[in-house]
């Protein structure tokens, strides 16, 4: 498996939307996995219904790497596909292999596989 950067959540509240911090936090963590860490590239796991995370990462150069399906099964609610989101470290991940797409879907139980 290849070091990487892994984001668990990035939330800001909603009277500070719109200022750049989200982009910012996430360039500190591209950074730091990079130059610190030698990390190949970032991921993170976003709703595929959240369009406005989903815009905000594809614009920061995050391609979807596959969808897993019903990722989020939240109790009492309905379970939702999440998209596994990549962006490679340019410096050890020149030709951004690391973020091209699986090409299928998967399910919870192959996640360790498909990494």
């Amino acid at each position: 498996m290849k070091w990487h950067g892994h984001v668990t959540a990035v939330t800001v509240s909603p009277e500070f939307r719109r200022l750049g911090i989200a982009t910012l936090l996430m360039e500190i963590l591209e950074i730091t996995t990079e130059q610190n860490y030698g990390g190949y590239f970032v991921d993170l796991f976003v709703r595929a219904s959240n369009f406005n995370a989903i815009l905000m990462y594809e614009k920061l150069g995050y391609k979807t790497y596959r969808k897993v399906k019903d990722y989020y099964q939240d109790e009492g609610a309905r379970q939702e596909d999440g998209l596994d989101m990549r962006k490679s470290m340019l410096k050890l991940d020149p030709n951004k292999i690391t973020e091209k797409p699986l090409g299928r879907d998967i399910t919870i139980d192959e996640l360790d596989e498909t990494l």
